[in-house]
C-alpha cells in the first residue's frame, strides 16, 4: 500500500504533463493555421495588384509609349512578385515592385492628359485600395507570425515544439524600407 501514493503522484504528474502537451499542441496548430490563412490573404491581394498592373501599363503606354525601359522594369518586378514562394522572397520582390511603380507614376506625372483620363483614375483608385488591403493583410500576417514564434520560443514550449514539427515562421517585410515609408504617389 505504501507504493500506491508515489505511483499516484507519478501518474498525476504524467497526466498533467500530457494535458499541457495536448493543449499546447492544439494551440500551436491553431496559430499555424491562422498564419497560413493570413499568408493566403496577402497572396490574394498581391495577385489582385499584379492583375491591375497590366491595365496601368497599357493606360500609360497610350500617352508615353517611348518609356519602354520603365514598362519593362514594372513588368519584370510584377513577374518577380508573382513568382515569390516565401515571405522573404515576396518582401524582396515587393521592394522591387514599389520602386518600379514609383518610376511609372513619375512618368505619368509628366502627362496631364493621362492624369485626367478616367481609365487612369480608376486604375489608380483600385491600386490605392489594393495597397491598403496589402498593408492590412501584412499586419495581420506579421501579428500571427509574432504570436506563433513567441509561443514556440518560450519555456517550456521550446523544449518540445520543434520535435512536434513546429518551426518559426518568416515575417513579411519589404526589402526596401523606404518603399513602405514612401508608397507610390497616387494623385487624383
Amino acid at each position: 500500500m505504501e507504493w500506491l501514493i508515489p505511483v499516484l503522484i507519478v501518474v498525476a504528474v504524467l497526466v498533467l504533463v500530457g494535458i499541457y502537451l495536448w493543449a499546447t499542441y492544439n494551440s500551436l496548430v491553431q496559430l499555424n493555421v491562422r498564419v497560413d490563412e493570413a499568408w493566403s490573404g496577402i497572396t490574394v491581394q498581391l495577385k489582385r495588384r499584379a492583375d491591375l498592373i497590366p491595365n496601368l501599363i497599357e493606360t500609360v503606354k497610350g500617352y508615353a509609349s517611348h518609356e519602354k525601359a520603365v514598362f519593362e522594369n514594372v513588368t519584370r518586378a510584377r513577374a518577380e512578385t508573382l513568382a515569390a514562394a516565401s515571405p522573404g522572397e515576396a518582401g524582396i520582390a515587393e521592394g522591387h515592385l514599389q520602386q518600379a511603380l514609383k518610376s511609372l507614376f513619375a512618368v505619368a506625372e509628366a502627362y496631364p492628359q493621362l492624369q485626367a483620363s478616367q481609365n487612369f483614375l480608376q486604375v489608380q483608385h483600385s491600386l490605392v485600395d489594393t495597397e491598403d488591403k496589402i498593408q492590412a493583410a501584412r499586419r495581420f500576417y506579421n501579428g500571427g507570425v509574432r504570436e506563433l514564434n513567441t509561443k514556440i520560443k518560450v519555456f517550456p514550449n521550446n523544449l518540445f515544439a520543434r520535435s512536434l514539427g513546429f518551426t518559426e515562421r518568416e515575417f513579411f517585410e519589404v526589402a526596401d524600407g523606404a518603399a513602405i515609408a514612401e508608397p507610390p504617389r497616387v494623385q487624383f
